[in-house]
């Protein structure tokens, strides 16, 4: 993986870093520039129809006629269909497969939070993590998207337009980053009392450490190294958090819950609420209700101080 923290880029439509977000990007300048246009023009029209009036000439109705044919039916219909017409000719067409090439990953939208599927191709495991969708630069990406429960709706500004997550169909986007960096990404259809903290991260890095980070994700939870990690391991066995979330090697008939394998390696917990950082996986185990209040997962509050220090520690090992 990257040796070097990637830098994050700006949430914009306006900062694109691949071609779909170009295609959008260059349709918004155009959008901006002409209603700037269009304004600037109706205002000028405004000013001219003032003056006229103050200079006491008056218009014949003929003319009033003509200015409402042309400004309020053939301008507008002559702007839209030019507008259609170019669109269209730089909208990418739906497709049937993926392209050759292309990696391919499954999304799958929850309350509240993201799950990402792809598969090593050196062993053919299957990766599950959460929230954070990890891409090699250049490479085209083809995006397998459903939703289980509500409709969602996934939203990468810098690297593609929106596309909707519908229970019971799988819909696709194409996707391809050429610039490395971590893109934040946001639900965009409201989906109930935490739509808002439903981010994912888009980590674009060179194919040589996207390669190193899906070997890296492909192997099972490593063995603890420590006797406080030994004691929190124990501690989610004990406290059935395995009937939620899988950790490869350790506990694998999870499904509720997001994949914990090697949950110590992303860069954010919650969906984006909380940055990951040490400490932190504890206090969002202890305090889940207080700090995203309505996830599926209860807050663990009954644990005593020592075992939640220890599960923390045995979680942020994981990478």
């Amino acid at each position: 993986m990257s040796s070097a923290p990637l830098p994050e880029q700006l949430q914009s439509v306006l900062s694109p870093a691949g071609q779909a977000a170009q295609q959008v990007a260059d349709l918004s300048w155009i959008l901006i520039g002409g209603a700037a246009l269009i304004f600037i023009g109706v205002m000028g029209l405004l000013v001219w129809s003032l003056r006229q009036r103050a200079a006491g000439q008056a218009h014949r109705v003929a003319s009033k006629r003509l200015w409402l044919l042309g400004g309020g039916v053939v301008f507008p219909a002559v702007v839209l269909l030019a507008l259609l017409v170019w669109s269209t000719a730089r909208t990418p067409g739906w497709l049937a497969q993926p392209p050759p090439g292309a990696l391919i990953v499954g999304i799958t939208a929850y309350l509240w939070w993201w799950e990402v599927r792809l598969r090593d191709s050196a062993t053919g495991r299957e990766v599950t993590l959460a929230n954070e969708l990890h891409l090699p630069t250049g490479r085209p990406v083809w995006l397998g998207l459903s939703s289980r429960d509500v409709i969602h709706s996934f939203w990468v500004p810098a690297l593609a337009g929106k596309m909707d997550l519908v229970p019971g169909r799988t819909n696709h986007l194409l996707v391809q980053a050429d610039q490395s960096g971590v893109y934040r990404g946001q639900c965009a259809e409201f989906c109930g009392e935490q739509h808002a903290r439903m981010a994912l991260h888009v980590v674009a890095e060179p194919p040589a450490a996207f390669d190193a980070w899906l070997a890296a994700q492909a192997r099972p939870a490593e063995a603890p190294s420590s006797a406080l990690s030994a004691r929190g391991q124990q501690v989610f066995l004990a406290q059935r958090c395995n009937a939620c979330h899988t950790v490869r090697g350790v506990a694998e008939e999870g499904r509720l819950g997001p994949d914990l394998t090697h949950v110590g390696s992303r860069l954010y917990l919650g969906a984006g609420t909380l940055a990951n950082q040490p400490g932190q996986l504890a206090y969002w185990v202890a305090h889940t209700q207080g700090i995203k209040p309505g996830a599926r997962m209860p807050s663990s509050n009954d644990i005593d101080s020592g075992s939640l220090q220890a599960l923390g520690a045995w979680l942020e090992s994981l990478k």
